[in-house]
């Protein structure tokens, strides 16, 4: 995957998961390509195709801030790659032979240990 793609997608979970929150500035170009050690012209096509999406937008005299009602539309936008992203791995377990009860149980145990993994780091903190 290209890396200005990364970038996107990058912002779009952030976006998604409140960590970056409508109205908060962005680094700039210059900034996050010297943070993310990569030519500012691939920064700066991540930036375009964020603000063609509406996920950002440029503040003149304020710089790059996240759109208002990007949150919504980053979250569908997850949870619809991740949809496309569980098919394939389950079309490729139904194709490997595994039964739809042997992968359901699969996803079941691989569930129970994502959330003992959860609780184990809420404790944590």
């Amino acid at each position: 995957m290209a890396i200005y793609s990364q970038i996107v997608r990058q912002v779009k979970f952030a976006v998604a998961e409140q960590t970056l929150r409508p109205g908060q500035l962005l680094p700039s170009v210059r900034q996050l390509s010297q943070q993310l050690a990569v030519n500012p012209n691939t920064v700066a096509r991540a930036f375009q195709d964020l603000q063609s999406e509406g996920v950002i937008e440029t503040l003149r005299g304020r710089g790059v801030v996240v759109c208002k009602g990007a949150v919504e539309r980053c979250r569908k936008q997850r949870q619809s790659l991740l949809a496309e992203r569980l098919s394939a791995v389950l079309t490729e377990a139904l194709q490997a032979g595994l039964s739809a009860k042997e992968v359901r149980k699969l996803v079941d145990e691989q569930l129970r240990t994502l959330d003992g993994t959860i609780e184990a780091i809420a404790e944590l903190q």
